[in-house]
């Protein structure tokens, strides 16, 4: 009982199963479509037929109880808000991928047959999968079981949100007489708000022990040594009785042929010719199995690479430079013929056949443009052609490679130096100059500090003629030409900018501090004599002007605080304006009498002044 129950709470609870990997060598991939295959088309027509259950989207997306086969989700013309847009796991831009979305009930999503296996045989079952939902979608999650024979061996537990592929399976043995397999993919969690996934390279391959070739690098020998022996290292136990068939390839590792004879342990190579020999050997658990691929197990491949005795070089140097060959170095043309002991030990007989061509002084041909202002980088330099030389050139431009043809830009003033080359390492360098404009430069002056009411003179030097005058604050100079020398009556302390451009468009600017002492320049008489003798008749307000500029009220009192004058808006320093001693036209007695005067300043600011005079006959 407890058997049954483990599996079944850890699959309820999302757990997955140990894997079981194969921990010696792989066999080929016995199921050739477990990657599905590569197209230019976006959906794979017709139907493969692969789901059952499932019925086949040719327009993705696929709909609950839906599959289809794409190579990249990115190019559908339509795609649910929560998936993530990816082609297949693979390096192939065209490769195919399986997309499934999850039917209402769980349920098989994949199955196939694969027959003419070995018994008593070790096989590893893998695939990857990816949940297609966008990190932080929070719906349901992928739980995917594998199966053979309808009968479960491994599950993947809940498949994470993480927007990354990852690789499940198990490994199993196939028991006496069984010779065929039907594989299956099942998702146990419902569709609906989630369980979508993208499944691709699913692998079924003969699992066996370790085989190797050892060392694993790359043996070197000479092509006058000896031959060299192979040996097949096997690590585990599980083919009591291994079978051994030694391969060679004659393209690199793309094709192998199997050896005739060479079912030993041992191989000796014997080739001596010079070159590079790729050996690997196939491992299965007996005489009989080595003959199904299906069974067979590969080992890792050995170069072996064969040294040769005799090298010929040929090159063709420009004059001035020379080719070294051992420890003789060679400045002009002819053949040379030099013995070399190589770093592997091998004798080498070295034949050089050296060509010397005369520096034809390449030259290039450029297009320059020099910055527009001495403060910009907008310069830039094109190598338009090379002169003389023979092709192929390398051009560097500031200490990096350039293309023929192509712009350099972002460039300030400056050389830059540059090199041309040829194709014999006939070379030139020089450097190219860009120049900016002189610098353009404008001045205001020192900062200034006048009393209120005082101009302020500000003169605008400049480097260049000025095209345009933009003045800050807004509104505080009136000037937008010409500004030669300017006159400022500020009424508070602020900062003068100016932003000039000049005939070239380039831009300069200054400032300087204006700082207004707010000294108020008032003065309200002790005594007046209106006896009309035309001195010092009428009471009224004086002040600097433009200091002060106006008197917003002037009232007069008694002394028992009876209203004898009242005015608005005076005028100062005006004689005629203010009281003329009168109240409802008669003369008032002489004596001491108090004002209250309200003063309006250039600032803006209104000040409330008081105090007694006298009154004269």
């Amino acid at each position: 009982m407890r058997a049954f129950l483990l599996p079944l709470f850890l699959l309820l609870l999302g757990f997955a199963l140990p894997a079981q990997q194969c921990n010696g060598n792989l066999g080929e991939n016995i199921f050739t479509d477990g990657d599905f295959g590569s197209g230019t088309a976006n959906v794979l027509t017709p139907d493969p037929g692969i789901a059952p259950g499932f019925r086949y989207a040719a327009s993705p997306p696929p709909d609950d109880g839906y599959y289809t086969i794409t190579n990249d989700m990115g190019r559908w013309d339509n795609i649910f808000g929560t998936w993530i847009q990816i082609g297949d796991n693979s390096n192939d831009p065209n490769g195919y991928m399986m997309v499934v979305n999850a039917s209402f009930e769980p349920g098989l999503f994949y199955e196939q047959v694969v027959d003419g296996l070995c018994e008593n045989t070790l096989y590893q079952f893998t695939a990857d999968i990816i949940n297609v939902l966008r990190r932080g979608s929070n719906n349901l999650l992928p739980n995917v079981s594998f199966l053979i024979d309808d009968q479960e061996y491994f599950t993947t537990g809940f498949i994470p949100e993480d927007e990354q592929w990852k690789t499940y399976g198990f490994t199993f043995t196939t028991v006496p007489g069984q010779t065929s397999v039907t594989l299956a993919l099942r998702n146990n969690a419902p569709g609906g708000f989630g369980n979508d996934l993208a499944l691709d390279n699913i692998s079924f391959r003969a699992c066996g022990p370790e085989a190797l070739i050892l060392p694993r690098e790359v043996a070197n020998i000479c092509e006058d040594g000896d031959p060299i022996p192979l040996e097949a290292t096997i690590n585990g136990d599980q083919f009591p009785t291994p079978a051994v068939q030694w391969q060679r390839s004659t393209d690199g590792g793309t094709t192998w042929t199997d050896i005739p004879g060479a079912n030993d342990l041992t191989y000796q190579h014997t080739q001596l010719s010079s070159g590079a020999y790729p050996y690997r050997y196939l491992l299965a658990n007996s005489e009989a199995n080595l003959g199904n691929s299906k069974c067979q197990i590969i080992s890792n491949t050995k170069v072996v690479n064969v040294v040769p005795k005799n090298y010929t070089l040929t090159d063709t140097i420009c004059s001035g430079l020379s080719v070294t060959v051992g420890n003789s170095t060679y400045d002009q043309g002819g053949v040379y013929v030099d013995t070399l002991v190589s770093s592997l030990g091998c004798d080498s007989i070295v034949r050089l056949e050296l060509t010397v061509v005369p520096d034809p002084f390449l030259s290039g041909r450029f297009t320059t443009q020099d910055p527009s202002c001495s403060y910009l980088t907008d310069g830039s330099v094109v190598l338009d052609s090379i002169l003389r030389g023979r092709p192929p050139y390398t051009f560097t431009f500031d200490g990096l490679p350039r293309q023929i043809g192509s712009l350099i830009d972002s460039l300030g003033e400056g050389a830059y130096p540059y090199a041309l080359e040829d194709r014999y390492g006939c070379r030139t360098s020089d450097t190219l100059q860009l120049t900016s404009p002189f610098p353009f430069v404008i001045n205001l002056g020192e900062n200034q500090e006048v009393v209120l009411g005082e101009t302020v003179t500000v003169t605008v030097r400049n480097s260049q003629p000025i095209t345009n005058y933009r003045w800050t604050p807004e509104g505080a100079v009136t000037c937008d030409s010409s500004c030669v020398t300017l006159e400022i009556l500020p009424a508070n302390s602020f900062t003068l900018g100016l932003e000039a451009t000049s005939p070239d468009g380039c831009l300069a600017s200054d400032s300087l501090r204006i700082l207004v002492v707010a000294d108020r320049l008032v003065y309200i008489p002790t005594a007046f004599s209106p006896d009309g003798d035309g001195s010092n008749d009428q009471f009224t307000v004086f002040g600097k002007v433009p200091n002060v500029q106006f008197v917003p009220s002037l009232k007069i009192f008694n002394r028992w605080g009876g209203e004898v004058y009242s005015a608005t808006d005076l005028p100062v320093n005006d004689p005629s304006a203010g009281w003329d001693g009168l109240l409802n036209g008669q003369p008032v007695p002489p004596g001491t009498y108090v004002y209250v005067a309200e003063v309006a300043f250039l600032d803006g600011i209104i000040r409330q002044y008081s105090g007694s005079f006298v009154l004269i006959e």
